[in-house]
């Protein structure tokens, strides 16, 4: 239902604190194969006599055809009060696959999965693999006591793996037996975490959906494309739909169980929830991998949280009033928050933490707790007031910038780190994680420091001089470092800091540096001094393996305020310094992806699947650079990847490659995906996606193309999300050409009447006008300002007038030229 839907449904106190319990009758027609609600079957599914009588309660149901076979049955859901914004209610035909959840300990229940008619069977076991090793991690990696017996946690988890792939193949059932007992014997030996408390677990697939997953207590929906591991998933894909049936599942425990008091608070619902997901994802990933999946999602000058979270939309954790509760459904809800209660971790220590997080779900338990009381809950385990820390995080938009003065004296043997925030008033409280390092990548000392003044010092002594300074290791604060070592000491630091986020940094300084140098002056040669950086990171197996090829991430971003959200240029800068790479070492780059191409493989386990993911993303970043060459000989690598690879993620790599390219196949291969893509909702997604994100010339003509083509469902979430949601992010042909805005304009006036949520979304694409070249001024005020003039939608009103102010400078141009635009106030 959502906030306030169920309200829509029957008369009812509609808040998050009405918890209470449910007994719901269906009738629905019975040639549906599932009718359900919340709870456990209290009546079983029957026939009821034509003719049926409907009660007066009933009476506002649709009337049903005498001849219309009816059945009916009825759930209650006593066991968990729930909140009004958890009910559940729904009548389909689907193909249901089953299977029994048992724990260490012997406890079972039913998981079920509901996925379209038709779906192929073992990837729908597959999928029912992936929620049972979710279930699993949650029992014996988290709770109170997770950090105690880790290895004995672990041997269960191997155990409870052989017995699953056993049982799959025959084994004698003797054989299972001895391995359940040795599981239940060691089970004895932990005090395990959350247990589910309900007889069944459905996850139902729900093709037209906003939101990725929605937990409805028993009954969670997840979006269709994502809710199996589909032949046409791309490794993205497959990410996040471990990601999101670990995070919809520890929603049982945080959020239905225990529940934020109010819509405000909906980042005490989903920030917990988040942290633990990306535990589950480091389990499977790797810690160095995961971390740095986020880390990116906060840098990105395009699109990233900190983007987001400067903007004229930006929006603080716990807003002071919202149009609707979907406008929390934000990169701040899901990434931010989610740092801050990384950051209070930190300062508790992992295993304060999870014992404060168990009493957090013990104390409120079938009841709802404030924002007061977890900081306050929070602050009794860390022995110090968490309340100021939490005001500056939650209440207000934005993030610090910390400027570092490190020094040495010889003569005491000590070693002054000075700290200077800006960005917030009063200072921003976080920890700040750092360690002193010798050349050779060894740490002398190592600290971290509470942040708490505008103004600190961090002294170590009795320590050896450093060769440099390794800062906001983990990206212990969510917040940026100004700090500007010589190149060499970075060059030093991005080949030997053993910490990858700290080591990340290091290289995107100097990758930020080339940017800037190229949007200077275009016509200048990158540096070798980077090329050879670059290659020798490339050629890092151990960092590959581990970090992935996401460590070279290379942002349109010259780290330089004067050239920020100047996003062709960027683009330019970028595409030259790819370009020298690949002229430079297109020797090694061809060894290096055919050495990667070898490690194809198919689905056995997730760890398993996890390495190989890493693997293709180092493949496909040496493809991506020989593609800068743009020569009939790398066109054919591309094609011979794109028509015979196995993986959706090669394949759709090569495709959208292929249509950046000056392949004179590249229109026929265009249309022949499309084709093919049309016929599959999970290839036609990635499809699109691929298309709108493509560095084409003819970008919106084949855009067009597509609209036109009859194929696309503008009413289907997937589709705006995909199509007009990844058009908006390419900013550069969006924003920055004038059939870009065009095309965005016309999308914007068709989707406002459709989806006000997906509108709302792809508006803060403007955000950032008043930095951008003064030239896309009145031409993108223009689109935002017709656009207001012609919303009905409230919401899609108040978000337009917050980024119409937020612009002062582009508004002033536009009013000077265009006369005044009325009706401006919140």
């Amino acid at each position: 239902c959502q906030q306030w839907g169920f309200e829509r449904l029957v008369p009812c106190i509609d808040e998050m604190t009405a918890k209470c319990t449910y007994r719901t009758t269906i009738i629905a027609d019975s040639r549906y194969t599932h009718m359900i609600s919340n709870g456990d079957i209290a009546i079983p599914r029957q026939r009821l006599a034509k003719g049926y009588s409907f009660s007066h309660s009933s009476r506002f149901l649709h009337p049903h055809p005498v001849s219309e076979e009816l059945d009916s049955i009825t759930y209650e859901n006593t066991t968990t009060p729930m909140a009004p914004y958890l009910f559940f209610l729904g009548v389909g035909t689907y193909a249901s696959y089953q299977r029994t959840f048992e724990y260490p300990s012997g406890r079972a229940f039913l998981l079920e999965l509901l996925c379209p008619p038709g779906s192929d069977p073992a990837r729908a076991e597959q999928a029912l693999d992936i929620l049972e090793d979710g279930i699993l991690w949650v029992y014996l990696f988290t709770g109170p006591h997770c950090y105690e017996h880790v290895e004995v946690r672990h041997e269960i988890y191997r155990l409870y793996t052989k017995r699953t792939k056993l049982r799959r193949r025959g084994a004698d059932e003797e054989d299972l037996l001895r391995i359940t007992r040795q599981m239940e014997h060691l089970d004895q030996e932990i005090l395990a975490g959350y247990t589910y408390t309900g007889s069944v677990y459905r996850e139902i697939g729900m093709q037209n959906s906003d939101f990725g997953g929605m937990e409805n207590v028993g009954n969670t929906t997840i979006s269709t494309n994502r809710l199996m591991p589909f032949a046409g998933m791309t490794d993205a894909g497959f990410e996040y739909l471990m990601r999101v049936k670990l995070h919809e599942y520890y929603h049982n425990l945080n959020g239905s169980e225990v529940t934020g008091e109010t819509p405000f608070e909906i980042w005490l619902n989903e920030a917990v929830t988040v942290h633990i997901e990306q535990q589950y994802h480091a389990f499977h990933f790797g810690e160095e991998y995961s971390r740095l999946q986020t880390v990116i999602s906060l840098l990105d000058p395009a699109d990233g949280t900190f983007a987001r979270d400067t903007g004229a939309a930006a929006m603080p954790i716990e807003p002071d009033g919202f149009n609707d509760p979907n406008d929390l459904i934000t990169s701040v809800t899901y990434v931010k928050a989610p740092e801050f209660v990384r950051m209070v971790e930190e300062i508790l220590g992992k295993e304060p933490f999870v014992w404060a997080l168990s009493l957090y779900h013990r104390k409120f338990a079938h009841a709802n707790a404030s924002r007061d009381d977890w900081i306050n809950l929070m602050g009794s385990i860390a022995g110090m007031d968490l309340g100021p820390m939490a005001d500056g995080w939650l209440k207000r938009s934005g993030f610090p910038t910390v400027t570092v003065h490190p020094s040495y004296n010889p003569n005491d043997r000590s070693c002054t780190i000075r700290l200077l925030q800006s960005g917030g008033d009063p200072p921003w409280v976080f920890p700040f994680k750092l360690a002193l390092m010798k050349a050779d990548g060894t740490e002398i000392a190592s600290t971290c420091h509470l942040v708490q003044h505008a103004e600190e010092e961090i002294i170590l002594e009795d320590v050896d001089s450093p060769d440099y300074y390794s800062l906001n290791r983990d990206f212990s604060f969510y917040g940026l470092l100004d700090y500007h070592p010589d190149e060499d000491l970075l060059y030093l630091q991005a080949r030997t800091d053993p910490e990858i986020t700290a080591r990340f940094l290091a290289y995107q300084s100097l990758a930020s540096l080339e940017i800037l140098h190229l949007m200077q002056d275009p016509g200048a040669a990158p540096s070798q001094e980077f090329i050879t950086l670059y290659i020798d990171l490339l050629s890092d197996t151990e960092l590959m393996e581990g970090a992935g090829a996401h460590f070279l991430t290379i942002f349109e971003d010259a780290g330089d305020p004067a050239f920020a959200h100047h996003y062709l240029a960027a683009y330019h800068a970028r595409r030259s310094l790819e370009l020298a790479i690949a002229q430079s070492h297109a020797p090694t780059l061809l060894a290096l992806y055919r050495a990667y191409h070898q490690t194809d493989h198919t689905w056995e386990s997730i760890g398993g699947l996890a390495a190989f993911i890493r693997n293709r993303q180092v493949k496909n970043l040496c493809l991506r650079l020989l593609a800068r060459l743009d020569t009939p000989e790398v066109h054919e690598i591309i094609k011979n990847q794109f028509r015979n690879s196995p993986v959706s993620t090669d394949r759709m790599h090569a495709y959208g490659l292929l249509i950046a390219s000056t392949d004179p196949e590249r229109l026929e291969l265009f249309r022949e995906m499309m084709d093919c893509a049309r016929k599959d909702p999970v290839v036609w997604e990635q499809f699109l996606a691929a298309t709108t994100s493509a560095d084409a010339d003819d970008l919106v003509s084949l855009l067009r193309e597509i609209e036109d083509s009859g194929y696309l469902r503008i009413e289907q979430a997937n589709d705006q999300r995909a199509f007009y949601g990844r058009f908006a992010r390419n900013r550069k042909v969006s924003l920055e050409t004038e059939e870009g805005r065009s095309f965005l304009s016309d999308a914007l006036f068709r989707l406002m009447v459709v989806n006000e949520y997906t509108t709302t979304g792809l508006l803060t694409t403007f955000s950032h006008i008043d930095q951008m070249d003064t030239k896309t001024h009145i031409p993108l005020m223009e689109i935002l300002v017709n656009l207001l003039n012609h919303a009905s939608s409230l919401t899609i009103q108040q978000t337009l007038k917050r980024i119409i102010m937020g612009n002062p400078t582009a508004l002033a141009t536009y009013q000077s030229l265009k006369g005044h635009v009325s009706d401006l106030e919140l």
